[in-house]
C-alpha cells in the first residue's frame, strides 16, 4: 500500500515516519510538509524521498493513504480533506479531534465515504504497557484491584497552549487509552488539573485523573512536564499480589539515539533488563521479562485493514470514548466534582 506522511515536525520524523518504514505491507512514498526546512530535512533522512508542499499535492502523486500529523488545530480541516481527495486510509495523530463532537463528526465523514480511519494511539504497542497487559491477562495477581500509571516528562517547553491544547489532551490521551483497553470503560471520574499562564493563554501542565471502570476494577494516571522530573512507572495491585516496572521508554529513547526499527529487526522495543517489572506473589518475588515494544505494528494492522485483511487498530469509535472521558476529567477539575457515566461509553 502506498502511503503519505502529511507533517515532519517532531512527531512525523520520530513516530511515524521510522514506523512506517519497518511496518509490513506498506511503504512510505512520500511526505508533505509546507515548511521548506522541514521538507529539506526529508531528503536528509531519505534521500530521493518525494517531498510536496501540501496534502493535495502529495494526494495526486497517487497514494492510497496518509497519516496527517500537523499541528492540532490544523488536523480536523486536513483530515476532512483527506477523506474528500479518495485515498482509502486515513492515519489521525491524536488528539484526533477537540472535542468527541467534532471526533463523531471525522468518524462520520470517514464512515460515509468508505475510508477506513483510524487514530494512533501507539502507546497501546509499549513495551512496559504490553507487559502489564500480559501480567494482568495471566491471572497472577488475582483479582485485579488497582492500577497506577504514571508518566513525567522534563519537557517545559513541549506544552500546546491554549483552551484546546494542555497535557491532558496530550500525554493524557495516550495513558488513558492504555487504562480504558486495559480494563474497559470508565464508569466515574475525578481530575485534578495544575494550570500555567503563557501568551498562548491558561493551559494544564500537571494532572491527576482517577477513574473507577464499569468491571470494579480502579485506576488512576498521572503525568507532568513541567517538575523537571522524567521517570515512567506503572503499578497493578490484586488479590493476589502486585506488579510494580520503571520503564525507560525504550522505543523513543531508541529512536533518539539514532536507531531505527528496520534495521534493527527482531531485536527492536524490549526494555533492558534493568528496567523489567518485579511480580510479588505468596510464591516470591521475580522480574518479568519485557514484551516487544513496536510502534510499526500499528501501522502493519492499519495497512490489513485498509485491504480488508484485519481490524482497524483503532476505530473512531475508540478514540471518541477517549476523549469523552478526557472531556469528563476537565471537567471534574473546572467543577470540583466526580463525574458519572450511567452507561458503558
Amino acid at each position: 500500500m502506498r502511503h503519505g506522511l502529511v507533517g515532519y515536525g517532531l512527531g512525523g520524523r520520530r513516530f511515524h515516519a521510522p514506523y512506517l518504514v519497518a511496518a509490513d505491507g506498506i511503504d512510505l512514498v512520500g511526505v508533505a510538509d509546507a515548511s521548506p526546512e522541514r521538507r529539506a530535512q526529508v531528503l536528509e533522512d531519505f534521500p530521493g524521498m518525494p517531498v510536496y508542499e501540501s496534502l493535495g499535492d502529495l494526494v495526486a502523486s497517487g497514494v492510497d493513504s496518509v497519516t496527517i500529523t500537523t499541528p492540532p488545530h490544523t488536523r480536523r480541516e486536513l483530515v476532512l480533506a483527506a477523506i474528500g481527495a479518495g485515498v482509502r486510509g486515513v492515519v489521525a495523530d491524536k488528539p484526533f479531534a477537540p472535542t468527541a463532537a467534532a471526533g463523531r463528526d471525522l468518524a462520520d465523514a470517514a464512515e460515509s465515504a468508505g475510508v477506513t480511519l483510524s487514530i494512533f494511539h501507539n502507546r497501546r504497542y509499549d513495551a512496559d504497557y504490553r507487559t502489564l497487559a500480559a501480567v494482568v491477562k495471566g491471572d497472577a495477581l488475582g483479582d485485579l484491584w488497582r492500577v497506577e500509571s504514571r508518566f513525567d516528562l522534563d519537557e517545559p517547553g513541549r506544552i500546546d497552549p491554549g483552551p484546546f491544547g494542555g497535557l491532558l489532551r496530550d500525554l493524557g490521551v495516550h495513558l488513558m487509552d492504555q487504562l480504558l483497553t486495559l480494563l474497559g470503560p470508565a464508569r466515574t471520574v475525578h481530575a485534578h488539573l495544575d494550570w500555567v499562564e503563557d501568551e498562548g493563554g491558561r493551559t494544564d501542565a500537571s494532572f491527576t485523573v482517577d477513574v473507577i471502570h464499569f468491571s470494579g476494577v480502579r485506576s488512576s494516571m498521572s503525568a507532568s512536564k513541567l517538575n523537571r522530573n522524567h521517570e515512567r512507572e506503572l503499578r497493578a495491585y490484586g488479590s493476589n499480589g502486585s506488579y510494580i516496572s520503571h520503564s525507560s521508554d525504550v522505543q523513543a529513547a531508541s529512536i533518539f539515539a539514532g536507531l531505527r526499527p528496520a534495521t534493527m529487526g527482531s531485536r527492536w522495543g524490549y526494555e533492558p533488563e534493568d528496567h523489567w517489572g518485579t511480580l510479588r506473589t505468596p510464591l516470591g518475588a521475580r522480574r518479568v521479562p519485557s514484551e516487544r515494544g513496536a510502534y510499526q505494528d500499528f501501522y502493519s494492522e492499519f495497512a490489513a485493514a485498509v485491504r480488508g485483511d484485519g481490524e482497524n487498530p483503532v476505530p473512531p469509535e475508540q478514540a471518541i470514548r477517549n476523549i469523552r472521558v478526557l472531556d469528563a476529567a476537565r471537567a471534574s477539575a473546572l467543577e470540583g466534582r466526580i463525574i458519572t457515566f450511567d452507561d458503558p461509553l
